[in-house]
């Protein structure tokens, strides 16, 4: 692969304005959704519109006028722990213990589909004359691992596989997989539901965000108040437990520890402040949907407009190919499996949907397909706590085994 010729023009946006434009392109997509109807029956997020659009304008920008265009993000990764608190906090332990068996099915599941992709990918790179290790980057470094492991292993395949093209196409395939996951999840939960006949869900209490059809939430200012005291409180400590985590030599995300630290604080704090909580919490919980919603949405955006197309340039046909068919075997692997052993239900509907996110993209981009789902036929309580615990925590082990394996 060679490497492109750097534009003409770099353009640095500071944080703050690259924060505001993230806000106007959530705007933009969440207006575009209301307006067309066919985006809300197949679950498209309002996120995935506005930030495919910068991406696109961004890639337009480098191409057709030598401007390369960079946002500082840093918020973005405080977005995400503060997502993952409020999904802690609205997890009940009495329905996390009936998750034990679906828990298991599901990373057994992925942990299958992390063999499949990579000797797909490793078989694809033989045909196209690569070494077939090369095609571990498009396999489940970067679709399963993410732009993490793909920074990880990259210089590895580099220095002791004289792979020179490793981080390229590492990032191109984690770039396609992302736009992938972010829109196959949603038609195919629509699918599932039309041709299973699942009954929708009863329950609106979401854990993210309200249905496209509640306009009044109950929503107060102590309510609000309340639930960033609480969730700043559980992102603190969320990262005491992921530094208690890597010392003992277990590398996480920093997001799976404000997870459970949102659990603790959910299932310990209004048995410990007592009745008066208790009565606040309906309006509390409220807060957290509201608040993790923002999160969620304005995370996913960023992670776009971070996106850098022209790193597709180079090896076109073969990464074209390769996630083409990753695309095609996520799709038919969900469809004909996952729905199936999940339970046939709408929690499997639900899961389905976010399965992509563990498979081409992030936790970030499952969770999105799946709130979008759950704004559409209603709430999914145990599947936003299994799915990103698989996808977050445990398929991360699994991945970095099954890789370790194939290398030698």
């Amino acid at each position: 692969m060679t490497r492109m010729t750097a534009p003409v023009n770099v353009v640095d946006i500071d944080a703050f304005l690259s924060f505001t434009i993230a806000l106007v392109l959530l705007v933009l997509g969440k207006i575009v959704t209301m307006l067309i109807e066919p985006l809300r029956r197949y679950s498209i997020h309002e996120a995935v519109i506005g930030g495919l659009l910068c991406a696109a304008l961004v890639a337009l920008a480098y191409f057709g006028f030598g401007q390369q265009i960079r946002f500082e993000l840093t918020a973005r990764d405080f977005l995400l722990l503060m997502f993952f608190a409020g999904i802690g906090l609205k997890s009940d332990i009495r329905s996390l213990l009936q998750g034990g068996r679906p828990l298991i099915m599901l990373l057994a599941l992925a942990s299958v589909f992390i063999l499949l992709q990579n000797g797909m990918a490793m078989a694809l790179a033989k045909a196209f004359g690569l070494d077939p290790r090369a095609g571990l980057m498009v396999g489940s470094i970067s679709l399963t691992g993410g732009v993490g492991t793909t920074l990880a292993w990259a210089p590895h395949f580099e220095r002791d596989f004289g792979i020179g093209n490793a981080m390229e196409l590492g990032l191109a395939g984690n770039t396609l997989g992302l736009i992938a996951a972010c829109v196959i999840g949603g038609p195919m939960a629509a699918w599932l539901m039309r041709r299973h006949a699942v009954e929708p869900s009863t329950d609106t209490r979401l854990d993210i965000g309200t249905t496209h059809d509640e306009d009044d939430a109950p929503l107060d200012y102590f309510g609000i108040l309340w639930a960033l005291l609480i969730l700043n409180t559980t992102i603190m400590l969320g990262i005491g437990l992921h530094g208690m985590i890597d010392t003992l030599g277990l590398k996480l995300p920093t997001f799976v520890g404000c997870l459970f630290a949102g659990i603790l604080v959910r299932n310990v704090l209004p048995h410990i402040v007592g009745r008066t909580l208790l009565r606040l919490w309906p309006g509390i919980r409220h807060g957290f949907a509201l608040i993790s919603d923002l999160s969620l949405g304005l995370f996913l955006i960023m992670a776009l407009m971070g996106l850098q197309l022209w790193q597709l340039a180079g090896s076109f046909g073969f990464i074209i190919t390769v996630l083409t068919l990753q695309i095609a075997l996520t799709i038919g692997y969900t469809l004909l499996l996952v729905f199936r052993l999940m339970g046939r239900d709408y929690e499997a509907v639900v899961m389905a949907a976010g399965f992509g996110g563990i498979t081409l993209g992030s936790t970030a981009t499952a969770i999105a397909n799946m709130t979008a789902v759950t704004q559409q036929y209603g709430a999914a309580h145990r599947a936003f706590v299994i799915l990103p615990l698989v996808c977050g925590f445990f398929i991360d082990i699994v991945n970095a085994l099954v890789i370790a394996l194939l290398i030698r």
